[in-house]
Order: C-alpha cells, then structure tokens, then sequence
C-alpha cells in the first residue's frame, strides 16, 4: 500500500528536507502505516528560522488591527474545516470523532480570544508624572518564537501558542509531534489563505534534534512546550541557558476527591469520562480518585460496572466512548504499568489487559487497543500511583476525611488539576484555596480553564513563570517597555545628578 510523505512549511509552501531521516504515521486503530513523515535536521531548522526573522520586521510592524483581521479569516476557515481537522486527529491520534471535535473547539476558542489582540495590546498612560513629563508603557513582539507541541492535542496545544504569538507581532515555528503531524499542515494552509504573509507561520517536523536546534538558535526568543515533565525541565533549563523566554508546562496527576454528600451517579460518570475519555492520554485526565469516609463502598460496585460496559471501538462510530492507544510503544508502557500495580498489592478490579483489536471491530485487530482499568486500594508509596501512566488507568485511593485528602494531594510532586465533588459550599470553598495546584473543578471533572483565563499547573507541571494563554499568552509573548516624554520648553537649566523624582 503507497503511503504518502510528510514534510515541512517553510516560507509559505510545503518543503521537504535534504536529509532521508523518517518514520512512520500509523492509524492506531487499525495499525496500519499511513504515511511516512520526514524528520527536520538543524539546517532544516535553521531554514524556517531564517525564514520567520526575514518576515519579522514588516510583520511587527503591521497594525494590530490588520493583525486581527487576518486572524477572523482563519477563524473562518477553521469553523468551515473543522470536521476535516477532526478526522485528521482520529486518523492519526485515535482519539474518538466527537472527541476530536471538541479538540478544535477549544483550539478555536483561542483564536477567537487572540483576535482581540488590539485591546489586549492597550499599554497605559500617566500625565504629568513630574512636571512636564508623561509615562507611559506599551508591548512589544519578541520576534521569532518557537513551539514544541505534544502528540495528544495536534491542534488545540499549538492552537494555545501561535495564534496568540501571531496576532501579538511575532513569528511562530511550530515543531508538532512525529506522531500525528498533518494537521500542522493543514493549519499552515488555512493561515495563508487568511492572508498570513509567509515566513510568519513555518513548520518543521522532527524529533529530538529539531527541538535541540530550536533551543539553541539565537534568533529565536522564546519557546513554549507542552509534554512530559522531564522533558519540559530538559527545555526549560536548555532553553533558559541560552537566553531564551522559556514556557514549559510538564506532567500530571491529576486527583478527583469525592465526598460523602457527593452525587454519586454524577461523581461515576465525571470520573469515567474523565479517567477514560482520549484514553486517559491527556494531561488533565483524572488518573486518581480520592475517596473519602465511607463513600467507596457506595461508589466502586457502580464505578466497576461502568468501567466494564466502557464502548471501545475505532472513533468512525458515533457511538464509540474511548478508541484506540496511539502507539504500539506506549500501549507496552501501559500494560507494564498494569502489571507493575498487581506487583504491588493494589487490587484489580477491571482489567484492560484483556481487551484486543478483535473487540474493537473488523479492521482493527491489528490496532493499538485496550479497555479502561480500575484499580482500588492505591496507595501513595506505589508506583502507579506517584509516575504519571498517561493512558486509561484509573486509581481509587481511600481516605478519612477532607484534611487528609488534601494533604495526600499537596504531598505530590505534580500540580496541574484537581477537582472535588460535594454538595458542601465550605467544603468547596476551603478545598480551593487550600489545594497546591493550578487549576480546580468543583463537580467539575476536567477543569481546562476558557481562553481569556489562561492554562497551567504549579509545581512540576509548570516550569516557567506564564501559564499558557490568556493574558499571561499576551505578557508571555510581547516585552513591556516603559517610555518617559518631555519637550525643552518644560526642561530645566542645569544638569541633574541625583535619581530623578516626581516634582
């Protein structure tokens, strides 16, 4: 079967490297090769950087009114091309359809946010700071910016950078995951005919070696990444080093507390979705859930019964809750770490381990597929309980009462969301403000924040001192500079030599 060849958009047209490096495009769900993409050497780097800094000077200086503009055309042609994008995740990601379209959604939403960028921009202005003389600040673009984005998310997580990055005066290289690489394409596409001149938007694809070049090029100015926390480290240390603004938002494990007076029927559903739905393969799926008093003899018959009535089937149907894992590498990472929990003493009450291709469907034997697994009796000195397992392994630890649930939480070395579910108004309101970590649901599973609020844990989820979108996206992508005026009519005789104050 003639698969087809991914390569890079540089400078306004799809390019393909001098180098051979490749891997392949699987579709998860069946397993079969769909492409080959071509993997950027630090020349090809270099090229779209080149690039990005030659279209940097007139795009900078372009209004941002005629900035935003051509941001409402791509978000035109985005909500007409939506379902497409979506189809270019589940062939590539496996997600489910339905889950794919909410993907772009919240993609989408962000790029409605950046298209108020002429407001966003707005600096302030004091008269007459001291006699004669104004101060005022405005925001400048920092010029080529880069971003290295995960396989989970191959439109929303670039989606939370560029258009922000774009509409604020810089110029964006977007180094998307190996795994699942066209819709990077396909949104580069949509930017030129929006009117994005080239050189502003460029692609490259590739693996270590292209986040490496990018890391270390003096032109670029600063890196945004979304991933695993000691990759996120590795960028935001390299990054650092060499000078550059750096945005590196790490792992998860993300707990979900359930209170007594919680609805139980809503607690169960919140945590299927939120445990299995994407397969547990985004990093603010529920991974843990925190029990407390006597609720997991009530909630645990219901939540086993529905972890194994779990629709799993290749994400073209409609009806399918969870597809397939994206690649034959991690389903072996989650099946160990399967195995790895029955070493040590949690109990297995659905296992996942059992579900194969052949239940997914006709076509999908030879695919990546597992069912959703429960565990009860987690503790917090085991493994499957500490490390991030990013797939759909879901762990119930049991607590005595909210202090100790919140204390069980704070003690992680990860931070990125949390949620509570109780009927209790104190309860709710002192689990906010006692929780170390950067985003809370209240009966809310998966707490993302909306586009004007901005995304990002504490701890080791984030490295770096800017969330992600949001008026943080503005203020991490532009520098603020601060301007004093005064005219010679207002200027005194004589020199000064003392630390000008107001007079």
């Amino acid at each position: 079967m003639a698969t087809s060849t991914i390569g890079h958009y540089i400078n306004g047209q799809r390019a393909l490297p001098a180098a051979s490096r490749s891997q392949d495009v699987f579709n998860p769900a069946t397993g079969a090769v769909t492409a080959q993409v071509l993997l950027a050497s630090s020349a090809d780097v270099a090229a779209a950087v080149a690039s990005s800094q030659a279209a940097f000077a007139a795009w900078s200086d372009t209004p941002p009114i005629r900035r935003a503009r051509v941001m409402f055309k791509f978000l035109e042609l985005l909500n007409a091309h939506k379902d497409k994008l979506a189809h270019m995740i589940m062939a590539e990601h496996g997600k489910v359809f339905t889950d794919a379209q909410g993907e772009v959604a919240r993609g989408i939403d962000i790029v409605e946010f950046a298209c108020g960028i002429p407001q966003l921009l707005k600096g302030d202005f004091t008269d007459q700071v001291s006699t004669g003389i104004d101060n005022w600040t405005l925001r400048q673009p920092l010029g080529v910016v880069a971003g290295i984005t995960p396989f989970n998310f191959p439109v929303m997580v670039p989606m939370w950078m560029f258009p922000v990055a774009i509409a604020a005066g810089n110029c964006f290289v977007l180094k998307p995951s190996p795994i699942d690489p066209s819709a990077s394409l396909f949104m580069a596409e949509l930017l030129k005919q929006a009117g994005l001149p080239d050189g502003v938007f460029n692609v490259v694809q590739g693996d270590k070696e292209a986040v490496d070049a990018l890391l270390v090029h003096p032109d670029v100015k600063a890196v945004s990444f979304v991933g695993s926390t000691p990759i996120a480290n590795y960028i935001y240390e390299t990054g650092a080093h060499h000078g550059k603004r750096v945005q590196a938002l790490g792992g998860a494990k993300n707990h979900m507390v359930v209170m007594p007076d919680a609805d139980l029927e809503q607690a169960v559903d919140a945590l299927i979705g939120a445990g299995y739905g994407s397969a547990g393969e985004r990093c603010m799926a529920i991974s843990v859930a925190v029990l407390v008093g006597d609720v997991a003899e009530r909630l645990l018959p219901m939540l086993t019964a529905r972890a194994k009535t779990l629709v799993i089937k290749n994400g073209v149907n409609l009806d399918a809750e969870m597809g397939p894992i994206v690649t034959s590498t991690a389903h072996k990472r989650i099946t160990g770490y399967i195995d790895l929990g029955v070493e040590e003493g949690a109990k297995l009450l659905v296992d996942g381990r059992s579900f194969t291709g052949k239940d997914a469907g006709e076509g999908c034997e030879a695919g990546f597929w597992m069912g959703g697994t429960l565990f009860d009796h987690v503790t917090p000195d085991m493994r499957i309980y500490k490390e991030e397992i990013f797939g759909p392994v879901l762990g119930c630890v049991r607590v005595k009462d909210l202090k100790e649930a919140v204390e069980l939480i704070n003690a992680h070395e990860f931070g990125n969301g949390v949620s509570c579910f109780t009927r209790d108004g104190n309860v709710a309101r002192e689990f906010s403000r006692r929780i170390q970590v950067g985003m809370v649901g209240i009966n809310v599973p998966i707490p993302v924040p909306m586009a004007w609020h901005g995304f990002g844990g504490w701890k080791k989820s984030l490295f770096g001192d800017m969330h992600a979108y949001g008026e943080e996206g503005v203020r991490f992508y532009t520098k603020q500079k601060s301007i004093m005026q005064r005219w010679p009519e207002s200027i005194g005789k004589g020199a000064e030599f003392v630390m000008p104050t107001a007079k």
